[in-house]
């Protein structure tokens, strides 16, 4: 039986001596937040159906949740050409749902982000999105952090913490990515896109909490019956989510299709539902062999472990359609 790998295993080769941190404070930081707190937004917008949830549910909390920036994050696949155009297409369409939304006093603070992933774990990918974030968050303090909701490639946030490594202890950052600790591997979208950004993420001792897909928010899932009973016909933005998941889902020809609404569950994070089971672990370090090195001496973090879908579905529907 192959001996399971170390931090020491991952980090040798590499750039990643374990950061001291002082866990009293970063335990502090890692408890959900009380009262309204400033929140800055990093999306692949394009890249899929779900982000365009997130931003509009974000928004919809706009009592609880102060968006301050939205960052446009690169990505690659059938739906752009290279992180370049992936990056430009995201940050076309967050601009489109803010409209819909009637909240063009939101598009100033739209930054595009960087239009390649990090070369390697030292070097920042220089952008407006991370200068922004490098900069904003000085304003913030251990005790009063920014909270920086992830949901695409995480290069955005990592071109920051090198930019400015003084921002680790004033910033929480929630990030859908990577797979379930348990699961076979950790192949999934956002991680394997920049693995050295989430190496540097991870190790850099910030407070950070993590949304795994496969094996935890893999089941908030929605279908087009429930769509079309929610929020068709509410208002436009609802019209357009309900046209565009569908258009999407219908493409996988299966006719009981259902598709992944799964960032909208690191915006409920920060909110004080029902809505999802969380545990502190030791956190694990991205391995470019797609596995995670797991270190009981490393420092913790929060990992999300269960999603209640239909209590989230619940506020989310109810929220998107009274817009």
């Amino acid at each position: 039986m192959e001996q399971q790998k170390t931090w020491e295993d991952f980090v040798r080769p590499h750039l990643h001596p374990r950061p001291e941190v002082d866990e009293t404070a970063l335990l502090r930081r890692l408890q959900k937040p009380q009262g309204p707190v400033d929140v800055v937004l990093d999306t692949d917008t394009y890249n899929e159906v779900d982000d365009q949830y997130a931003l509009a549910y974000l928004v919809s909390w706009g009592e609880k949740l102060r968006l301050k920036a939205v960052y446009a994050a690169p990505f690659h696949n059938q739906n752009a050409d290279s992180p370049r155009d992936g990056m430009e297409k995201s940050y076309r369409e967050i601009q489109h749902i803010l409209r819909l939304m009637g909240r063009e006093d939101l598009t100033g603070r739209v930054y595009q982000g960087a239009t390649a992933y990090l070369q390697n774990e030292k070097t920042p990918a220089l952008s407006p999105a991370s200068l922004d974030l490098a900069q904003r968050a000085m304003d913030y303090t251990p005790d009063h952090p920014l909270y920086v909701v992830a949901i695409g490639a995480i290069t955005n946030v990592a071109s920051a913490l090198l930019q400015n490594p003084a921002i680790r202890d004033r910033v929480v950052i929630v990030w859908l990515g990577g797979n379930a600790l348990d699961w076979p591997d950790s192949v999934e979208f956002n991680l394997f896109q920049d693995i050295a950004a989430a190496r540097v993420v991870f190790g850099s001792g910030a407070a950070v909490v993590q949304l795994p897909c496969m094996g935890a928010v893999s089941a908030f899932t929605t279908s087009g019956p429930e769509l079309c009973f929610h929020l068709k016909g509410k208002n436009s933005l609802c019209d357009y989510l309900v046209g565009l998941t569908c258009h999407e889902g219908e493409k996988s020809g299966c006719p009981t299709w259902t598709r992944a609404i799964w960032d909208v569950t690191a915006v409920a994070w920060l909110l004080d539902g029902p809505f999802m089971e969380d545990r502190l672990e030791h956190i694990p370090l991205p391995g470019y062999d797609d596995r995670y090195a797991r270190d009981p001496a490393s420092h913790l973090y929060r990992y999300v472990y269960h999603i209640h879908r239909d209590a989230l579905f619940a506020d989310l529907f109810q929220r998107l359609a009274g817009l």
